[in-house]
């Protein structure tokens, strides 16, 4: 709980987050290289300073190698970040860590987009591996 300008505005720790969640799918054309693009306007998460809510778009880009995300169990995944304190540079890493444990992709970039607040637009873009094929 954080006391911002004589208000409480209560939040959850990282322990909250659900990466067990994650599910996959067998990818069938492991010899064919598939540029796999997942986005959502709807990701939010606490500011852990303030405790106020922060929004954003959040867009995945991954190469599967194996398996691909299911998508019914990242939504869930994503719904714990709702009341959780994270900055928005570890959030973006914490989404990527998850992801590639989850799915151990050839290539992953996860890019958070946040809304404006107080007059300063963040978009913060973490990356895994390499995006093509040597």
């Amino acid at each position: 709980m954080v006391e911002a300008e004589g208000r409480e505005f209560p939040f959850l720790g990282v322990e909250a987050l659900t990466p067990e969640i994650l599910e996959t799918f067998p990818y069938e054309y492991p010899g064919r290289e598939a540029l796999v693009e997942i986005a959502t306007d709807e990701w939010t998460c606490v500011c852990p300073f303030s405790g106020l809510p922060d929004f954003g778009t959040l867009t995945v880009r991954y190469l599967p190698s194996d398996g691909c995300i299911e998508l019914k169990s990242f939504k869930y995944y994503l719904t714990s970040f709702r009341s959780v304190g994270i900055y928005q540079e570890h959030a973006a890493n914490r989404v990527l860590e998850d992801l590639v444990g989850c799915c151990s992709p050839r290539w992953m970039e996860v890019a958070l987009d946040y809304r404006l607040r107080g007059g300063i637009h963040t978009v913060v873009t973490v990356a895994h591996g390499a995006k093509h094929q040597q």
